[in-house]
Parts: structure tokens; C-alpha cells; sequence
């Protein structure tokens, strides 16, 4: 995925010389994981370029150029650093357009790695979307493909508004498949099926979609067919979707790699209490992180990240109802 990640970037400093790339360590070194390798020798200095580590000022410089006309493209290693620049986030990143009553609009994509899965230090496997989906103006995407990923960034990039895309660790190197070359877009907003069901709706996204696709093929095995729901967009939310697969299959399980209280999830799992509670034969039920600081380095990850195993074992419970 993180060559798929490249690609996209490379394509969009070509397309577009306002675009600017800047983080820390994106030029020379290339970024942590190498998503900009090679694009400060393909696009110069003045277009590439590294900043201080320091999360909040990455966040306002991208306010500023954005006023000035410019297109940045901000990277913050880990989502679990942002933290310091939640006040640039909430007090500006998302209040411009409506500030100004539409007079001026933000283009700013801002890009970093979450969620865990490869033994991670403190800080580096946080999963922050719910918190940032909170932040009235902004969007927030997640993919969980390399071709996904590709179309997804191309469009975010395109977006008039600010767009965090979160991409997760366990992904950047654990898929292969063909992405197209040039420029072609994912729409935003708009949630995938990955694999079509009439027992159980699994929702999820990111680094949770293999994890879902994996238990359906389990469930599967078994005789029982779980509809998996990628929603690649948490804001704005594709809730037709969401809400024409739970009506078919009556349940619902959401699972995400954030701590269980206040995590996305909840956020869904209201909305589908809100919209088909008279269509649902059992409990909604997440899957989720815990409500505990993501555990660093150690082999204590694999009970703290969702799996198959726990996706399976709240799918029998909802059919048990």
C-alpha cells in the first residue's frame, strides 16, 4: 500500500505545482515508512520538504499556505502525534469555511499512520479518527487496499476541505495487487462491500477489513454468510449503505482498533439504533480496542487489537439472539 501511497503523491505534485509536500523526514530520508521516496529528487526542495518535529506548527503551516493559495499535502508520521496540534485542528483547520461564510476554503490533505499490529513504541499504534470525526469541517478517510488507497488520496487531495487520511501500519506492506498508473479517484463518502451476506452486516474499516474478511471466510466454512461493509469515508458517513445492508440482515457487529468508549463505532452504532431499530433482531455489538492506552513493544498487542477470533465470537452472539 505505501508504494500505492507514493504513487498517488507523485502524481499529484505532477499534476498540480501548487501542491506542496512537507513533514517530517519526507524529503531526503523519503518518510518512516518511505511513502515519499524519490519525490524531492523528482519535484526539488521548494515542493518537498522537511519540517521541525513539532505537530502543531506542520498543522498551521498547512493553514497558512492553504490561505495563500497553495495545495498542502501535510505528513505527521504517527496519528498518535497529533496531539499537540488538535488546537490548530479544532480552533482553525475546521472553522475556516464557515468563518468566513464560504469565502475561503481549506485544501489541505493530512496524512498519517495509525492503528497497531507490528509492536509499535508508545504512541505509535493510537487510533485517534474517532476524536478527529468529531471535529465539525473536517472529512476523514481510511483505506484499506492499495488500489483503494491510490483513488482515495487522488480525490482527498482534489477535496476543496480538509481531509485527514489515515493509513494503517499493518497495511503498508502486507498487500500486493495491480493499482492503475495516472490519475483516477475514489469518491469520498461512500462505503464499499467487500463481500455480500444476509446473515450478519460486519462494518469496518482500515486494518479491521482484513480482519472482518477473514472471520467471514471462517463463517463462511460454517455455513453462515456475513456481509463485510468497508466504510473508507467515517465523514461524511455513507449511512444508505449501512442502513440497506443491517434492514437485509437484521444484525450488526462494528469493529474497530480504537478503544471501545467513545471510539467511531459508538458513533454508528447510534446512528443505526436512530434509523433501524425496528428492523434489527439482535443487539448492534462492537468489537473494539480497550479502553486502555494501546499496549507498546510487547506481545500483549494481539489481545488488545480486534481478531478473527473476538469478530466470530460477537457474530455467534448476535445469531444466538
Amino acid at each position: 500500500m505505501v508504494q500505492a501511497i507514493n504513487d498517488a503523491l507523485g502524481v499529484a505534485l505532477a499534476r498540480d505545482d501548487r501542491t506542496l509536500l512537507f513533514g517530517e523526514d519526507v524529503g531526503h530520508m523519503g518518510g518512516v515508512f518511505r511513502a515519499s521516496d524519490g519525490l524531492q529528487e523528482r519535484f526539488g526542495t521548494d515542493r518537498v520538504f522537511d519540517t521541525p518535529l513539532a505537530e502543531a506548527g506542520i498543522m498551521g503551516l498547512a493553514i497558512g499556505l492553504a490561505l495563500g493559495g497553495m495545495r498542502p499535502l501535510a505528513e505527521v508520521q504517527f496519528a498518535g502525534f497529533l496531539y499537540p496540534a488538535l488546537d490548530q485542528v479544532m480552533s482553525h483547520l475546521g472553522r475556516y469555511r464557515h468563518r468566513t461564510r464560504g469565502r475561503f476554503s481549506l485544501p489541505v490533505v493530512v496524512r498519517a499512520a495509525y492503528g497497531g499490529g507490528v509492536h509499535t513504541p508508545e504512541q505509535h499504534a493510537d487510533s485517534p479518527e474517532g476524536v478527529l470525526a468529531s471535529v465539525p469541517g473536517v472529512k476523514v478517510v481510511i483505506p484499506s487496499s492499495p488500489e483503494r488507497a491510490k483513488g482515495l488520496l487522488l480525490a482527498a487531495i482534489d477535496d476543496p476541505d480538509p481531509v485527514f487520511f489515515l493509513e494503517a501500519i499493518k497495511l503498508y506492506r502486507s498487500q500486493r495487487e495491480a493499482v492503475p498508473e495516472g490519475h483516477y479517484t475514489h469518491p469520498l463518502g461512500r462505503a464499499r462491500v467487500v463481500r455480500e451476506g444476509d446473515a450478519v452486516t460486519l462494518v469496518c474499516y482500515g486494518g479491521m477489513v482484513e480482519v472482518c474478511s477473514k472471520a467471514a471466510e471462517v463463517a463462511a466454512r460454517e455455513g453462515v454468510e456475513l456481509e463485510v461493509i468497508d466504510l473508507e469515508t467515517l465523514v461524511p458517513l455513507d449511512e444508505a449503505t449501512l442502513l440497506e445492508s443491517v434492514k437485509r440482515t437484521g444484525r450488526m457487529v462494528v469493529v474497530y482498533e480504537a478503544p471501545r468508549s467513545g471510539g467511531f463505532g459508538a458513533e454508528v452504532v447510534a446512528r443505526m439504533a436512530e434509523e433501524a431499530i425496528y428492523y434489527l433482531e439482535a443487539p448492534l455489538l462492537r468489537v473494539a480496542g480497550w479502553d486502555a492506552p494501546y499496549p507498546p513493544y510487547t506481545s500483549l498487542e494481539h489481545h488488545y487489537r480486534p481478531d478473527a477470533r473476538r469478530v466470530l465470537e460477537a457474530v455467534r452472539k448476535v445469531l444466538s439472539t
